[in-house]
């Protein structure tokens, strides 16, 4: 066969290659030293083989992995088995068919195998199975967590350039509730044993780094747990291998933690959940995981979520305020309207006062504290009418309504009654489709006769510019891109419960989506 001369070197042939599966201990030494680790300073009789399901693969790197082996072969076709020799630096690689084995081997005699770098040798096995006595259940593992990359069509460089990491980058969508370091140590230590991780914020997402001991289990849990919910209908796992293969942790606290190096500083990362309710999450995280704590409710939890994606601290249980001072405002266009629509995507606000002495500030009363903290989390520092807000927790307990009969100019609003709330329905899917804000907004509620062109134009009125629009399927929704977040949140502003026509209401809220 052609190219087979070419890599079929260096070992010899005989009876004696697999002695070592019926005493996988004392069989080891059964391996001439010079083929174990590929070595040529001794000159071996080469015997060409006749083609087998079998692979004998050869000058493996130290730290390869039994994944790393089944990647080599996952290209051309289903491996049934596996039997890697860590002191020889050796594998055999047990193809679903002959003519597998065949497209393998005639495929590497034309491209160099490589594994973390290193060339690999390969040739056919002068055995046509693989027996052993006992089941390796490690190797049984590995098989199984590979098998759904074998049912899909994957071009063969693209299997062989990356190397499988240990480390996985875990992005958490949906994330209502409190996810932390203890939960996600909790559900993947199920797949081996977990290192290190890290978590952090990014794109106003939660995501985390976490590092198992074996890349092999990083794979298990990988094809596991990537689209699961850790809670019912929310906080779903996104997972992908990180570029990287190890960790790098300095502290021990709730945003990172190396479980292999327990006396490391806690350093300044305090924890950002407050205990007792931190305490509530750790007692049920049982299942992916179950039902959610019944200690916070929907719009508690989403706080509680926002202050665990390091966004912002929760409050402690004393002092805690549902008032906002919001302050650097445009105070030739901010009215308490424009704030009740912009904070009532995180909250049911209550009432809303523009300071009359210092009309580029005001207070905002949300139902509780905890839409207080989410809207504070999602809206400090965005951009309305062109200035960069700024969002905190206020000293006030309440927004004071003005004295009967005093005017105080339309400043201060009472919102307590309003039919606009979003969030006063329990259970209502608003609670779902809390995001932050984004250059995409969703929209609802729209009339059946009314077009995109439509849509278009009333939304190029805001005096933005729409760079995309998408329709669902039954066109009673839709999403639409401005170009930038700023326009986005005017175009909310002004268009969240327009009248369309009918007594039909716009309903718009910000999208995760693009389009």
């Amino acid at each position: 066969m052609d190219g087979i001369s070419d890599i079929a070197v260096g070992l010899k042939r005989g009876s004696d290659e697999l002695s070592m599966y019926n005493s996988p201990i004392s069989g080891m030494s059964s391996i001439s030293d010079g083929a174990s680790n590929g070595s040529d300073t001794k000159k071996l009789r080469v015997e060409e083989a006749s083609p087998s399901r079998v692979i004998h693969i050869r000058k493996l790197p130290n730290e390869a992995s039994e994944a790393e082996v089944i990647a080599l072969g996952l290209p051309f076709g289903r491996v049934t088995n596996i039997l890697t020799l860590k002191g020889k630096n050796q594998a055999f690689l047990e193809m679903g068919t002959e003519e597998a084995a065949i497209t393998l081997v005639n495929y590497y005699s034309k491209v160099p195998p490589l594994i973390r770098n290193f060339q690999v040798f390969i040739q056919y096995s002068n055995h046509k199975e693989l027996k052993t006595d006992a089941p390796n259940q490690r190797t049984q593992a590995v098989l199984q967590a590979v098998s759904a990359v074998q049912s899909t069509n994957l071009d063969v460089q693209d299997v062989l350039a990356p190397s499988l990491s240990p480390v996985l980058r875990i992005i958490i969508d949906n994330m209502f509730y409190p996810v932390t370091l203890d939960v996600l140590q909790q559900i993947f230590s199920k797949f081996g044993t977990v290192m290190k991780i890290i978590t952090f914020t990014k794109n106003n997402q939660f995501q985390a780094l976490l590092q198992f001991s074996d890349p092999v289990n990083a794979q298990q849990a990988k094809m596991a747990l990537d689209g699961q919910n850790i809670y019912n209908s929310c906080c779903t796992l996104r997972i992908d291998f990180s570029k990287l293969v190890n960790l790098n942790v300095k502290y021990n606290n709730d945003k990172s933690r190396d479980y292999t190096r327990p006396e490391l500083p806690p350093g300044d990362g305090q924890s950002s959940i407050d205990p007792a309710m931190a305490a509530a999450f750790s007692k049920d995280s049982s299942s992916l995981l179950g039902k959610i704590p019944a200690t916070l409710n929907p719009l508690s939890a989403a706080a509680a979520a926002a202050a665990a994606a390091g966004r912002v601290a929760l409050a402690g249980q004393t002092g805690s305020t549902g008032v906002l001072l919001v302050s650097n405002l445009n105070e030739e266009m901010v009215t308490p309207q424009s704030l009740f629509t912009l904070f009532g995507v995180y909250g049911d606000v209550q009432r809303v006062k523009i300071l009359y002495n210092k009309k580029d500030s005001a207070l905002i009363q949300m139902s509780d504290s905890n839409q207080a903290q989410l809207a504070m989390s999602h809206l400090n520092g965005q951009k309305m009418y062109g200035n960069i807000i700024r969002v905190t927790l206020s000293k006030h307990q309440t927004v004071a309504l003005p004295r009967d009969g005093l005017d105080d100019q339309g400043l201060t609003k009472d919102y307590a009654n309003s039919p606009l709330h979003r969030f006063k329905k329990p259970g209502s899917k608003n609670f779902q489709n809390i995001f932050p804000p984004s250059a995409t907004l969703h929209l609802s509620n729209v009339p059946q006769d009314v077009t995109e062109d439509d849509l278009r134009l009333l939304f190029s009125n805001t005096g933005g510019t729409v760079k995309a629009f998408k329709f669902f399927q039954d066109r009673k929704m839709a999403l639409i891109q401005m170009s930038t977040v700023e326009e986005a949140i005017q175009a909310l502003i002004d268009l969240h419960n327009y009248n369309m026509g009918g007594n039909q209401h716009l309903r718009v809220s910000f999208s995760k989506s693009t389009i």
